[in-house]
């Protein structure tokens, strides 16, 4: 579940491995470079965080970040 805090939609995804997170964050980043619209993240290991905004909009969150939210999500069904 994504939460909204800080003007921002954060989630936080765990993996087994390194090799997992890195492979999901390479799947993210296609998606993200398609929308144009890129994420803010850090990877330590097998954690992975993300946050969502929109920095053309003031740095709030809008329906950009809200439909690459969703194709995240897509990403672990």
């Amino acid at each position: 579940m994504w939460e909204e805090k800080n003007n921002k939609l954060y989630k936080k995804f765990n993996f087994k491995n390194f090799s997992e997170a890195f492979a999901f964050m390479t799947r993210v980043a296609l998606i993200a470079e398609k929308m144009d619209h890129h994420p803010e993240w850090k990877n330590t290991y097998n954690e992975l965080e993300i946050w969502l905004y929109t920095h053309s909009a003031g740095d709030v969150v809008t329906d950009k970040d809200q439909a690459l939210a969703k194709a995240i999500d897509a990403l672990t069904k």
